[in-house]
């Protein structure tokens, strides 16, 4: 019925190819929403909320120890049982990539390698807290250490990288920061000094002022008494 009037006739042919559909969708977008779609399904278009964060580069002086930040936010709820944290290291220089840590439900330290009995838990997994320290950093500790965090089903994630560079005496920055840090503490320290000072002065004041108050009352004589 809705198309008696212009099946026929080329006037109706026209009618018809300009005739709207009750859905404003071409036939382009439909097709990328069904690729989009399958793409996800097939894993290939990971859809995730998981998202770790680091420090991103580090520099340690030879000798000292080390905290690799690294923290995570997850789509789904935190997981103890299932949730996993993968640390790994790759130098700077030619050598192969090699585990620094693991960890699921409890720490798992490396049994062997140069991070044995260096790498130490420092996270927390309720906290969305995956950090670790790395004791008496050497120079061959050089590298980027990878941060790999999984919870399922939030498993497709990216890998946290912080770039870790050891020298063998503090930058020129950070001293300038150390010494910041040292002469701020010192100011504090005297403008303290100073107020404990002067509220000591002020009380002795204000006590010699109430004892030459008193004095001449007490030497004040009776005028009935000769």
């Amino acid at each position: 019925i809705l198309f008696s009037g212009l099946v026929g006739t080329p006037q109706g042919s026209r009618q018809f190819g300009r005739l709207r559909t009750p859905f404003p969708m071409s036939v382009n977008h439909l097709y990328l929403l069904v690729l989009l779609s399958g793409l996800a399904a097939s894993g290939l278009l990971p859809v995730s909320g998981l998202r770790v964060e680091t420090s991103g580069e580090v520099e340690a002086v030879n000798g000292t120890d080390v905290w690799l930040k690294c923290t995570f936010q997850s789509s789904s709820p935190i997981t103890p049982a299932t949730l996993t944290v993968s640390w790994s290291f790759r130098p700077f220089g030619p050598g192969r990539e090699e585990s620094v840590f693991y960890y699921h439900e409890r720490p798992y330290p490396p049994p062997d390698g140069r991070f044995h009995k260096r790498a130490i838990w420092a996270g927390d997994i309720m906290g969305r807290d995956a950090t670790i320290v790395v004791r008496k950093v050497k120079f061959t500790y050089n590298g980027t250490f990878s941060c790999q965090v999984k919870n399922p089903p939030d498993v497709h994630g990216n890998a946290g990288e912080v770039k870790l560079t050891v020298v063998t005496t503090a930058s020129f920055s950070e001293m300038i920061m150390l010494a910041a840090a040292i002469g701020g503490a010192i100011v504090l320290m005297v403008i303290f000094l100073v107020i404990i000072m002067s509220i000591r002065r002020c009380r002795e004041k204000r006590r010699e002022e109430e004892g030459a108050e008193e004095l001449p009352r007490r030497q004040r004589k009776d005028p009935t008494v000769w």
